[in-house]
């Protein structure tokens, strides 16, 4: 379709949980609710969403870590075609910007590249450094980004066999502060319990799978308003990870089973706290692309409402990110269904149209 023919999307257009339209136009790639006078009119009938977030998503790389470009552009399409037409890709060592030139390719926000405490994270992820060069290396990856920082909060610690904090109070809090003075949030990975006070208290805007959170530190949570990314598709594969390292680290693994067993009830409790809430799916490590759909399913088997759980990987999500949904003269990214998703939050796994920047990709 050409950039100057109009598609005509009828049915339900869900702008917003409460806002709900018969009627939309896309004219040169753009949102339109007013009706154009063109003879060119394509027309496809369904329930529109703004295309999906994945808020924690990893682009060019995999267990290994950086991929080549052919590998991020089939990760980007599999993300593409499961709907999700935004990724915050929460650290990566590729250079992704390629992707920005490409109006076939979700559009991209990046962390920059993982920072993470030496030998305390996975082999070829991360600038791995010591804590008196986490501020030159936090304003480093603040300029390479697009608006976010990623930490390594914790990871194993040989020394006591369990999952530790990595870095002390005094350097994250200096930190933090040099990414906001440069413009960034910061969001850091996060399994355990004992990093997350400090790292609320030192001012950061977001917490990565957040298992460790507990009754002592979920009000600190909604008073601050840090968010949450829970990654539940990724938390499902710690059993398995438990089993790897019984024998070499059992107290490891013992904490990895009870942040498991837990995992619902810590994400439904941080939701009735008033702590916001998105869809990550920690694609791109040892997990595969586009399981968005799931990751939504999750968040309501953990007792989320479905719309709020739909919100956080598209309207709440968008907003929360800075990016425009539905609005009139908004870039036409959206997603079409043959069903309510609403209603039932499945209908996600199932696109009936991919429509990005106004031409249907899938």
């Amino acid at each position: 379709m050409s950039n100057q023919s109009v598609l005509h999307v009828k049915g339900r257009v869900l702008v917003g949980p409460d806002d709900i339209r018969d009627e939309l136009w896309i004219v040169g790639g753009r949102i339109s609710y007013e009706r154009p006078s063109a003879r060119d009119v394509r027309t496809v009938n369904g329930w529109a969403l703004p295309g999906l977030v994945d808020a924690h998503c990893h682009v060019g790389l995999d267990t290994h870590g950086q991929v080549p470009e052919d590998v991020s552009e089939k990760q980007a399409l599999t993300d593409r075609d499961a709907g999700t037409l935004l990724i915050r890709d929460a650290g990566s060592p590729s250079d992704t910007r390629w992707i920005d030139d490409r109006d076939d390719l979700p559009k991209i926000i990046r962390a920059g590249r993982h920072i993470a405490r030496t030998r305390r994270y996975i082999r070829n992820f991360a600038h791995e450094i010591e804590p008196e060069d986490l501020v030159a290396y936090v304003a480093q990856e603040a300029r390479r980004g697009d608006g976010w920082v990623k930490l390594v909060g914790d990871w194993l610690n040989r020394e006591t066999g369990d999952l530790g904090a990595c870095w002390p109070r005094d350097a994250i809090e200096a930190a933090i502060a040099e990414a906001h003075r440069l413009g960034a949030r910061v969001t850091a990975h996060c399994f355990a319990e004992d990093s997350l006070r400090d790292l609320v208290e030192a001012g950061i805007d977001c917490i990565e799978h957040a298992t460790g959170l507990t009754e002592e530190t979920i009000p600190l949570f909604a008073e601050r308003g840090v968010a949450i990314v829970p990654t539940l598709v990724n938390i499902a594969t710690f059993p398995q990870l438990a089993d790897g390292g019984e024998t070499k680290f059992p107290r490891w693994s013992a904490h990895m089973r009870r942040l498991h067993e837990r995992r619902y009830d810590t994400v439904r409790a941080a939701y009735d706290a008033g702590i916001p809430v998105y869809v990550g799916t920690d694609a791109g490590g040892s997990l595969a692309h586009g399981l968005v759909a799931g990751e939504v399913a999750e968040l309501v088997t953990a007792g989320i409402p479905p719309v709020e759980a739909l919100s956080a990987t598209s309207w709440g999500a968008r907003a929360w990110l800075g990016r425009p949904g539905l609005e009139e003269g908004a870039p036409a990214d959206l997603v079409v269904y043959d069903g309510d998703p609403r209603a039932d939050v499945r209908v996600l796994a199932a696109p009936r149209r991919v429509v990005l920047n106004g031409r249907v990709v899938g």
